[in-house]
């Protein structure tokens, strides 16, 4: 085997990685909520899922609670980008809070779908993670519709009332592969489930996912910079390891990583979640550097540019400041 050098040693670093316009939209709601009404903001559940985020708006005045109940009548509250259930918002009324939901678009999207299929009376298979913040929202949309589908061994499981009228639609952090298989399986069991109108993972998920699978081809190593309650950044370090990495692993921030993983790799590839900050990904970037790492490579297959506007309760009152 060569002897490593600094030279020979080399990191390929995906693009698009890191903040959606989802989270981005979420994250600035929060920080102008802070500056155009001051101290304490309440948001329910994280706001997106990363610690990084998390602590540095708490430190800004933020308090993060789990439920709307321990939110003090009158205040403000500011609903997460995974979304949340009517009955929330009902919650939210009869406590009087202001509430600035932060749900993001593509989460509004697939609960309108939920909505308008079960207004049509379809029984809608919900493919997603049980506890998931986003399939709770959307199951909340119509309750005695909807039938989570847990990944591909929950296929076998389910029980339809009427197969002729079935519909399926899913969480929008998911693996696009594992997705396509459980959608396969439960057409071969429903041969007359329907598609939903688009696709329900999102594009920056997609995007993110397609990105990895061509740094992994080339990569002994992978790290995915994201929270362990991140289900998108979960699934690259999967997707990773499915199109040809050795080894890949999820780490919180750069101290995170373990000298041992680098002994014998020539090439190292990064990524991040869509919650994730970009400093946390220059922090890895540092840290690899230190071992020799220091031939970096930009790698992207597809462009993103999306852009989403604030919540509409938020931008009335910035628009009204002098």
């Amino acid at each position: 085997m060569e002897p490593q050098t600094p030279s020979s040693r080399r990191v390929l670093v995906a693009k698009p990685r890191g903040y959606c316009a989802g989270v981005d939209r979420a994250v600035v709601a929060v920080e102008k909520a802070l500056e155009q009404y001051g101290a304490p903001i309440y948001v329910r559940k994280q706001i997106v899922h990363n610690t990084h985020v998390v602590k540095t708006l708490e430190a800004r005045g933020a308090i993060f609670v789990e439920e709307t109940e321990e939110v003090p009548e009158d205040s403000i509250v500011v609903f997460s980008a995974h979304g949340v259930s009517p009955a929330v918002h009902e919650e939210a009324k009869e406590r009087r809070l202001r509430t600035i939901d932060a749900t993001c678009p593509l989460v509004t999207k697939v609960h309108n779908e939920a909505k308008r299929f079960a207004g049509q009376d379809y029984e809608i298979l919900l493919i997603g993670h049980e506890g998931h913040e986003e399939v709770e929202g959307t199951s909340g949309e119509a309750p005695r519709h909807i039938q989570l589908v847990d990944g591909l061994d929950a296929v076998d499981q389910v029980e339809v009332k009427d197969p002729s009228r079935l519909v399926w639609l899913s969480q929008t952090t998911l693996s696009v592969d594992e997705t396509t298989e459980t959608v396969t399986r439960l057409k071969q069991r429903f041969p007359n489930l329907l598609d939903p109108p688009s696709d329900d993972i999102c594009y920056a998920t997609q995007n993110r996912q397609i990105a990895v699978k061509e740094i992994a081809a080339e990569s002994q190593l992978v790290i995915v910079v994201g929270s362990e309650n991140s289900s998108n950044s979960k699934r690259l370090v999967e997707v990773a390891k499915d199109y040809g990495a050795d080894a890949s692993y999820l780490v919180d921030n750069a101290d995170f990583i373990q000298d041992e993983w680098l002994e014998g790799v020539t090439t190292v590839g990064v990524t991040s979640g869509a919650s994730v900050p970009e400093e946390l990904v220059e922090e890895v970037l540092a840290r690899l550097a230190k071992h020799g790492f220091g031939d970096v490579t930009e790698v992207e297959p597809v462009q993103e540019s999306m852009r989403f506007a604030l919540p509409h309760e938020l931008r009335k009152d910035l628009r009204a400041r002098p």
